[in-house]
């Protein structure tokens, strides 16, 4: 007789198979790493520096606006629901500084929103991959910024659809205009754009 592990097992197994081998390869390779619903992203390219000014600029506008208690984080560790089979690590993130306490990577349901700078080699996972796993695992607010087009958009109110959990209301901008995310709204004028190829 043959007992075969149910669905639910077998997810649970091939998840922490990818999970080591992330990070096994989190100091050894270039790039960043990220377990999705369809397997690990792997965003070879070392982030530009208008990424990362970017990145430096939306958490410096919005601390200037966020209440005490809140952090616009951009650091580790990552974002992870390991029933779900995903571990993303957003750009930024707006957190709790309580929940920056302790060991292990954030609990998607303390954050509340998360911010993505494009990624000129992968700008796939940003306005794909992420739209799609954000909701599913319950972040309520996601804000995508395009230096590759200096413009982006904000995403809120999951809702239920028949292939999971989406957003159902997006709020596109351009740099230059002002832009809320969640309660908190920053100016996009000063931000990059990447060089035309």
């Amino acid at each position: 007789m043959t007992i075969a592990p149910d669905d639910a097992q077998r997810d649970a197994r091939q998840y922490q198979v990818m999970r080591d081998f992330v990070q096994s390869m989190d100091d050894t390779l270039p790039g960043k790493f990220e377990i999705t619903k369809e397997g690990i992203v792997h965003d070879m390219m070392s982030p530009a520096k208008p990424h990362e000014l970017t990145v430096l600029r939306v958490r410096k506008l919005l601390e200037k606006v966020l209440p005490d208690d809140l952090v616009a984080h951009t650091g580790t560790p990552d974002v992870e629901c390991a029933p779900e089979g995903i571990m993303r690590h957003p750009d930024v993130m707006v957190i709790a500084e309580a929940e920056m306490e302790g060991e292990g990577s954030f609990d998607p349901r303390t954050v509340l929103a998360a911010i993505e700078v494009v990624s000129r080699s992968n700008p796939d996972n940003d306005w794909v991959g992420k739209m799609r796993d954000y909701p599913l695992l319950g972040i309520p607010v996601y804000a995508v910024f395009d230096p590759r087009t200096g413009s982006g958009a904000v995403l809120g109110d999951i809702h239920a659809t028949p292939s999971g959990p989406r957003y159902a209301t997006r709020k596109e901008f351009v740099y230059g205009e002002d832009v809320t995310i969640g309660e908190w709204t920053i100016p996009t004028g000063g931000l990059p754009r990447y060089a035309s190829a």
